[in-house]
């Protein structure tokens, strides 16, 4: 059974071994427990911690349903969607999102902390959802004709999630505009790591399209680093646009494959700053480079992208990104349930706090929704000149070479 899990909008890491539980009253105390050591909140959002485990401590429990039920009214008294219950089913499932494969809609959703509504972070590429036009920051206000309101997130992601070949009806606010898709659950294949040799002004450049930092994207990566250094581009433009985020080591990774010296991400729990990740030079080039991020560039891809950007790595293009930079930890807690906690914050490098806040591109390029719609449209056009912001990097990434090339030459 997985237990600590780091997902950070960001990331997941494993350690120990959840035991089997022999009375409900047992799973509420472990879970109290673990709130109670590692919860980022030391107040627990102004509420009475300890007289709460004696308030549930001292009701009656006959099955493990009515233990879970208690377990999620104890956790919503911290008011945070990210430190979550789940049941066998929901653990199952966060466990296969990370894997590789999926089945459902292919959409990575979060919920507000202020107001609770569902928010698309982001869809994945080539997914049903993608394919439909549900888009980053739609607001999901039914499934099926229910409404989401007070719905918690692993409900909507249940409800959303079923067998293949079934359909599900999902109504979305974008903007002031109300929107009903109609989605076949299918199947999903995830592939994290797309690659091309470009042309450009200057030399072939390397084109990389990182969609998730599932458990296959850093050897992805590195493969695909590998193979375009064998090429001999001159540059690299890393697309990190609509990538919601996954495994933290996954990000610190990649990271290293592009950075030979410097801090990557740093964790800051309630008792100050807990973990510092470093670049550990090994990197596989130190080429020129420009990162194509926006809204839906989420957690995982924050913090690549934070790093490489403090660290004059690499130049940002897009638009600012989600804003998701909160740490948690994973675990199985018995019954074959799982807990998510919120334990810490990511900052980047130069002590950015990417929660709310997000990444701010060095170079601002904005779509509109026309030619959001050409490109979700005719995805063979994404990463070519008729993508904006992909031509915008390009000519970027051109200058960049360009006067590199000049430097070494006058050093001849």
């Amino acid at each position: 059974m997985l237990t600590a899990v780091a997902v950070a909008g960001a990331g997941i890491h494993l350690s120990g071994q959840a035991s089997f539980r022999e009375s409900p009253k047992e799973l509420i105390d472990e879970v109290w427990q673990i709130i109670d050591r590692s919860y980022v909140d030391g107040t627990f959002n102004q509420v009475d911690w300890r007289e709460l485990r004696n308030e549930f401590l001292s009701r009656e429990y006959t099955n493990d349903q009515q233990a879970f039920e208690a377990i999620r009214e104890m956790l919503g008294k911290l008011d945070d969607p990210y430190t979550r219950f789940m049941n066998p089913e929901e653990f199952r499932n966060m466990q296969i999102d990370t894997s590789g494969e999926l089945t459902g809609v292919g959409i990575q959703l979060t919920q507000d902390e202020e107001t609770d509504k569902l928010i698309v972070i982001s869809p994945i590429e080539d997914s049903p959802a993608f394919d439909a036009g549900v888009q980053a920051q739609d607001i999901i206000t039914k499934i099926d004709g229910r409404s989401t309101q007070g719905m918690e997130l692993n409900e909507a992601v249940s409800l959303i999630r079923g067998q293949i070949g079934t359909q599900v009806k999902l109504t979305i606010l974008r903007g002031q505009r109300e929107i009903e898709f109609n989605i076949t659950r299918a199947q999903i294949e995830i592939h994290p790591v797309r690659y091309s040799k470009k042309p450009s002004p200057v030399g072939d450049i390397g084109y990389i399209r990182l969609n998730n930092f599932s458990a296959n994207a850093a050897e992805e990566m590195r493969q695909a680093i590998t193979n375009l250094e064998q090429q001999n581009v001159s540059g690299y433009i890393l697309d990190l646009r609509s990538n919601p985020g996954g495994l933290l080591y996954a990000s610190i990774e990649i990271a290293r494959m592009w950075l030979t010296e410097g801090d990557i991400v740093s964790t800051v729990n309630r008792q100050g700053e807990m973990d510092r990740q470093r670049a550990n030079n090994r990197a596989l080039t130190d080429k020129p480079m420009v990162i194509l991020v926006d809204g839906g560039s989420a957690s995982a891809s924050e913090i690549l992208s934070g790093a490489l950007q403090d660290n004059n790595r690499a130049v940002l293009v897009g638009t600012n990104t989600f804003g998701k930079g909160l740490v948690q930890s994973v675990r199985g807690v018995g019954r074959g349930s799982g807990l998510a906690v919120t334990i810490a914050k990511y900052f980047t490098p130069n002590g950015r706090d990417i929660n709310h806040e997000g990444i701010k591109p060095d170079v601002l390029v904005e779509l509109t929704e026309q030619q959001r719609d050409l490109l979700r449209e005719n995805r063979d056009k994404i990463g070519t000149l008729d993508d904006p912001q992909y031509s915008q990097a390009l000519a970027v990434l051109t200058q960049k070479i360009a006067s590199q090339q000049n430097n070494q030459a006058v050093s001849q």
